[in-house]
């Protein structure tokens, strides 16, 4: 509806304003007649013989009510795919978090819309900060910023904050910030640059209101490359300011406390992590990875971060199966140790021991790390996904839902993800209509997932629709002819293995091979 009358503005003449009037008049209830009198002080000089061989009455009101039934069917449109979202990585073996990603996913929002449900408290988006400097390479140093800078107003309870997957998508984008924020169904946004030559630096931000356009505060900074985390606090410290949220004690010291005092150890982290966020694993990327995550360890041996790193990163080698090497996971369950014992309030060590700890079967540890995360970092979009996945296979899939739906709410481009947790959670807790609307509408996200398309053909099965089970699953052969639907459920960590064989059971009553 707001598209329409962005175009009803941009047009001219008395035509623009009999249309708009004739759509104010159907949608009131005003008479027919006074769409005719409209037409004649419009145009006066058109003859009336003419007119008299013609209905304007009926011509008029079927035209006026046309305008109005296709914006609302627009709306209703709209609607169900925002239901359907909210309802409801990896390569062939993988199907929760710390799985490389399997195809990557459209580049996509989900449209939270300005009707979304919106906290009482300030929402806010982080758009990237443009890269100013001479050399593209730097890309990943302005990125990093961004995203210190959105975990930072992260950490405070008094904002809802999108994350940073989302926030990504419009990067380059020709796109304005009253969009993007109507878009995501955020009332503000900041938006920046950085500009990095030698050892100095130049940073820009600006916080803008997204109804208006207005710039409620903008800054500049150029300062050395080592007053780089200052400079993160104040941009953060402003912002919160700006929007009269009051910080908690916890969230004033976390704000305070700099993540290394060593630049290159910070610098060699931010350029892994850009590997750590890539959809594409190999052997490559992960060895490349964790020589720039040891060398930083080696720099600054306090610092907890990259020991998150290497734990996500071994985690990345037992899903994928990127090297020989014989326990991965027990690397991982080591590294994120450490990171939590360098770094016991840092978010990012607690997320990734969860994710380890899913994966090693500790699902009890996993809740708790998950809530030592949220705790820290209460808008941790992936931290909710992570508890929800820990809910579905302790065997508590309807508990697994908020998670999973909040977690799609602060970060709506991952919703391909969340779509498969959420048709995982139906399809243990038995509702295989739901859990197969879900499975679908990931496969129409990532159109080449074998995951979503193997418990798809289960969910069939449950639901006696044997044929259609068996088409989905010759999909799947074009898809991955190598696909092992043993060694995938073999490796989800159900505490009780009843779950697992139900699912199973599935496949068997769609007459398809287990």
């Amino acid at each position: 509806m707001d598209r329409a009358w962005q175009f009803f503005g941009r047009m001219r003449g008395p035509v623009a304003g009999w249309i708009a009037t004739g759509v104010i008049i159907a949608a009131t209830g005003f008479t027919p007649q006074e769409w005719v009198a409209r037409l004649f002080r419009l145009f006066p000089a058109l003859d009336n013989e003419w007119l008299a061989g013609v209905d304007l009455r009926l011509v008029l009101v079927a035209f006026g009510t046309a305008i109005v039934v296709s914006s609302i069917l627009l709306q209703q449109r709209a609607v169900r795919r925002l239901a359907i979202a909210g309802a409801a990585s990896s390569l062939t073996t993988a199907d929760g978090p710390g799985a490389a990603a399997e195809a990557k996913a459209p580049a996509q929002v989900v449209n939270a819309g300005p009707t979304s449900q919106l906290l009482d408290r300030p929402s806010i988006a982080v758009l990237p900060f443009k890269n100013m400097s001479e050399d593209t390479g730097q890309e990943y140093f302005s990125d990093g910023i961004t995203e210190d800078i959105i975990t930072d107003l992260s950490k405070v309870s008094g904002l809802f904050v999108i994350a940073r997957t989302t926030s990504f998508v419009y990067k380059d984008k020709a796109l304005g910030v009253s969009d993007i924020c109507r878009e995501l169904g955020v009332k503000f946004a900041v938006e920046g640059s950085v500009r990095k030559v030698g050892n100095r630096v130049r940073v820009t931000a600006q916080l803008i209101d997204g109804a208006h356009g207005a710039h409620l505060w903008a800054e500049r900074y150029d300062r050395d490359l080592t007053d780089i985390f200052e400079v993160q606090d104040e941009v953060t410290r402003r912002i919160v300011e700006a929007l009269k949220v009051q910080l908690t004690p916890s969230e004033e010291a976390q704000l305070i406390e700099a993540p290394t005092s060593n630049f290159e150890a910070h610098d060699l982290f931010l350029r892994a992590r850009e590997f750590l966020r890539g959809s594409q694993w190999n052997r490559e990327t992960f060895d490349h990875a964790v020589a720039l995550l040891r060398r930083a360890v080696e720099l600054d041996p306090d610092y907890a971060e990259p020991y998150a790193g290497l734990a996500m990163a071994y985690n990345f080698d037992f899903q994928n199966r990127l090297t020989d090497t014989p326990d991965p996971m027990h690397h991982a369950a080591r590294f994120a140790a450490l990171a939590i014992e360098k770094g016991p309030s840092v978010p990012y060590a607690h997320f990734v021991a969860a994710v380890v700890a899913i994966w090693t079967r500790n699902l009890d540890q996993a809740k708790q790390e998950t809530e030592r995360t949220l705790a820290l970092s209460p808008n941790y979009a992936p931290a909710y996904g992570t508890r929800g996945l820990a809910e579905i296979y302790s065997g508590n899939p309807l508990a697994a839902i908020p998670f999973i739906e909040r977690a799609m709410r602060l970060d709506p481009a991952f919703t391909h993800q969340y779509m498969h947790f959420l048709g995982s959670a139906y399809l243990v807790a038995g509702d295989y209509e739901s859990a197969a609307a879900a499975f679908r509408e990931r496969i129409r996200l990532v159109p080449n997932t074998d995951l979503s398309r193997a418990l798809l053909a289960c969910t069939l099965g449950h639901l006696g629709e044997a044929d259609e089970a068996k088409r989905i699953w010759i999909e799947l052969q074009q898809v991955n002819p190598r696909y092992s639907f043993a060694d995938h459920l073999s490796r989800l960590p159900f505490s009780d293995p009843v779950h697992a064989d139900r699912i199973k059971e599935g496949l068997a009553k769609a007459g398809l091979p287990a």
